[in-house]
């Protein structure tokens, strides 16, 4: 059957960094507590991680940089670096503007919509919102599995649940102490952590079958299921 080869780092580097941040971030919270002192910890977790990333996309640069000056000694030209279009930096500015925007419409969609059907926020945040915040990555995620690239497809996702682990929570705490729901702290982290390790032994022999991404579409579908007392 399909199945993703993945690289030396992300099974050996960035996944037990994955693992390490989703367990970290479910004892911090298992109190019903995240406090600043707590942010700061993974702040500090989340330089070193940016940090590292940053000396190993050093190391490939050197090691094309290299490549380009064998080239040039074997005769070949060296391959133009495409300048970047100032335009981008505008794109990035009005991204971020409106990302403010649209999280300030859907905190107050949340609140609006779990006052209607009765649901707790956090049970609406953990699924509704949960799927529309994650739906570019998964987008990014298909569409670089389906061009045979699963570094890309699944350094995205470890990248940004490591992202949101460490950075999301430890931006948000730092304006007040999050006080956890209990529905968070008693299902829902636990879920997460299942899920974590679940990925971990998925991975961690470096590739990943159709079947195994089938069971964590089920295991997702499972998850729903207990959160809204289906099953």
């Amino acid at each position: 059957g399909k199945k993703m080869v993945t690289r030396y780092e992300l099974a050996n580097v960035d996944l037990p960094l994955f693992v390490g941040s989703a367990i970290l971030l479910s004892l911090m919270v298992w109190d019903g507590v995240f406090a600043i002192a707590e942010a700061l910890l993974c702040l500090v977790l989340l330089l070193v991680y940016l940090l590292y990333a940053i000396s190993v996309e050093r190391v490939a640069d050197e090691a094309m940089t290299r490549s380009m000056e064998e080239m040039e000694a074997a005769g070949a030209s060296r391959p133009k670096r495409r300048r970047l279009d100032p335009k981008v930096y505008l794109k990035l500015i009005l991204s971020v503007f409106f990302l403010y925007i649209g999280a300030n419409y859907t905190i107050v969609s949340v609140v609006k919509l779990s006052e209607m059907v009765g649901i707790g926020t956090e049970i609406i945040a953990a699924t509704a919102v949960a799927l529309g915040t994650s739906l570019p990555e998964l987008v990014v995620s298909v569409k670089a599995a389906a061009m045979n690239k699963p570094e890309l497809a699944i350094g995205n996702l470890l990248g940004s649940n490591i992202f949101n682990s460490l950075g999301i929570m430890g931006i948000s705490a730092l304006f007040g102490t999050l006080v956890i729901p209990e529905t968070i702290t008693g299902f829902v982290m636990p879920m997460m952590v299942v899920a974590t390790l679940l990925y971990f032994v998925v991975i961690w022999e470096k590739e990943m079958t159709l079947w195994e991404g089938w069971m964590m579409v089920i295991f997702y579908i499972f998850f729903l299921g207990k959160l809204f007392g289906i099953f």
